[in-house]
């Protein structure tokens, strides 16, 4: 059948499983836009405020639903105000496509009107991207994107349309989508090899990264964990790929990680390592990380080997089929001492925040929320302190429930995830956690929560400054805060309900159970101004280029 190029665009979508994109229009996606109108029964279309957080909604969605996210913006600056969307996912390893308009192609290359190089702006951080020349590709360009975007190491891809592409009329065939599996598997002599360190630990210690969840992987995780009788650490992006009720679980490793954690890393023998790139933010000095020990990474992507960290043993792969053949292979093994020794750890080293009789402390509103959400809660964030408390005192239970910006920390993230979450799983509840100066960034993506009644709560940790910023100038920069108040005046509830949007404020120990309840019923957008202490921190925390094992733990 004959379509135009902004038809092949809907059919693509629909043969992918797309049922809503996140975008914004302008000139150059005008006719994508005249079909989206035409497809708006099979294709639900959400226009945020900026495409920055178009970027940031189809992030969330795929972070949610495990399926591959889509948000559509017109050429120059609508393309350029994707790329930090883009470069969030592309650090986390998200399956997004980003479809872009260009001008039309005589103009391209000629500084024309909105007019910019999007392909050569974005290759550093996506997967590929393509500028479709020639309508005929254009359906085999769209399916190539997402079977890139979705397999192996997932991430975002991009393709650039020029106006009259999409105008172009062409013949149209359906296919089915095509996902190959991962190819690449171990050779036997390699698991071989990692059984007789596994069999010969005394001492492992288990390190779940986000690939963990990218790959569904986390029952083949527990599954693990118990065969190895292992305790268990779990990075930012894997919050939730182990359920942190079990008593094995150590709370994350790292600069924000657990003492009980940094136990681990010093006493162990073998450290396993799945699915994780070994960020400097885990590692914190490199040349002191698990130096006593032999590790053992198991990661789809080859170029993490020996990227961060030489490691003694590599198993290239998906973390999901790795995990369930180490589980046939592997015998029970039973290490008591070893995890008599950690328990006394986690007992000994547990998080704690101390304050006066009636201050607001960020743990008791994370675990109210917790015990008032049954620990099934959604959570976004933004990136900050506030980030790091979520991680630390929201205990969870099950994969896709915490999403954050954690490779590129993007301040801003965390309202259109939400609203990419909430989307995706409208059964679920969801929480955008965020700090003031976060929220400043995004503060506009109100009007689509209202717009389009997106029931998300957004719970801002106020504490009228830039919080991780001043915990660092505090110690490092001899308490010269230098720009980083906030102004204390701002009355966020007034923001609220020039939006529509009811909001709460918590400013006293005995409002937050109340006030989270009542927020949580309404089943609505409502925003909750939370008010805590400037100078609540942190804590433990590694100090730049320290060992990962020697956390501070008071400041």
């Amino acid at each position: 059948m004959q379509l135009t190029g902004a038809q092949i665009v809907m059919e693509c979508l629909l043969e992918q499983g797309v049922d809503t994109v996140f975008g914004y229009p302008g000139g150059a996606v005008l006719y994508i836009y005249d079909a989206l109108y035409e497809y708006r029964d099979r294709i639900r279309h959400i226009r945020t405020s900026h495409e920055q957080a178009a970027a940031h909604a189809a992030d969330g969605y795929a972070r949610a639903s495990g399926k591959t996210g889509v948000c559509i913006a017109t050429s120059g600056p609508g393309a350029t105000n994707l790329v930090t969307g883009i470069a969030t996912a592309y650090m986390d390893s998200v399956p997004m496509v980003a479809i872009t308009g260009n001008v039309t192609r005589d103009l391209l290359g000629l500084d024309s009107f909105q007019e910019v190089d999007i392909t050569g702006v974005t290759m550093p951080v996506t997967k590929h991207n393509y500028l479709v020349k020639n309508v005929e590709h254009l359906a085999d360009t769209l399916r190539d994107a997402f079977r890139i975007a979705g397999t192996g190491r997932k991430g975002p891809v991009l393709v650039d349309i020029p106006k009259d592409i999409t105008a172009q009329k062409t013949e149209f065939t359906p296919k089915c989508p095509v996902f190959p599996a991962c190819s690449d598997f171990p050779p036997e002599e390699c698991f071989a090899q990692a059984l007789e360190l596994l069999k010969n630990s005394r001492q492992p210690f288990l390190y779940c990264g986000g690939g963990v969840v990218s790959s569904d992987a986390s029952k083949e995780a527990a599954e693990f964990a118990e065969k190895l009788d292992a305790p268990v650490s779990c990075s930012l992006m894997c919050q939730g790929g182990y359920d942190q009720n079990s008593p094995r679980y150590l709370g994350m490793l790292g600069m924000h990680g657990t003492k009980a954690s940094a136990e681990a890393i010093k006493g162990c023998d073998l450290f396993i390592a799945a699915g994780t790139r070994f960020s400097d933010r885990v590692l914190c000095n490199a040349g002191l990380f698990a130096r006593n020990c032999k590790i053992l990474q198991i990661d789809i992507d080859a170029a993490e080997f020996g990227k961060n960290l030489a490691v003694d043993m590599k198993l290239r792969g998906d973390a999901k089929a790795i995990l369930a053949k180490l589980n046939e292979l592997l015998p029970q093994q039973k290490h008591r001492e070893w995890m008599d020794q950690m328990e006394v750890a986690r007992q000994a080293y547990p998080l704690r925040q101390t304050g006066g009789p009636d201050d607001v402390l960020p743990q008791e509103v994370l675990e109210t929320l917790c015990r008032l959400t049954d620990g099934n809660a959604v959570l976004t964030t933004e990136v900050g302190q506030h980030q790091m408390w979520a991680a630390q005192y929201y205990t969870f239970r099950e994969p896709r429930h915490f999403l954050t910006s954690g490779g590129l920390g993007t301040m801003g993230y965390g309202l259109g995830a939400a609203i990419g979450a909430k989307t995706a799983r409208p059964d679920a509840t969801v929480v955008n956690a965020a700090g003031d100066g976060s929220f400043r960034m995004n503060c506009a993506e109100l009007a689509t929560l209202s717009h389009y009644k997106i029931p998300v709560v957004e719970l801002i940790f106020d504490n009228r400054t830039l919080g991780m910023v001043r915990q660092w100038q505090k110690l490092f920069y001899g308490s010269r805060f230098s720009q980083t108040d906030v102004d204390p005046d701002i009355d966020y509830a007034k923001l609220a309900d020039a939006f529509g949007i009811k909001a709460y404020r918590i400013a006293s120990k005995r409002e937050i159970e109340p006030v989270l309840r009542e927020a949580l019923s309404l089943n609505a957008p409502v925003l909750v101004d939370c008010v805590v202490g400037r100078d609540e921190n942190v804590l433990p925390m590694v100090p730049a280029g320290k060992s990962v094992e020697d956390p501070i733990l008071e400041m």
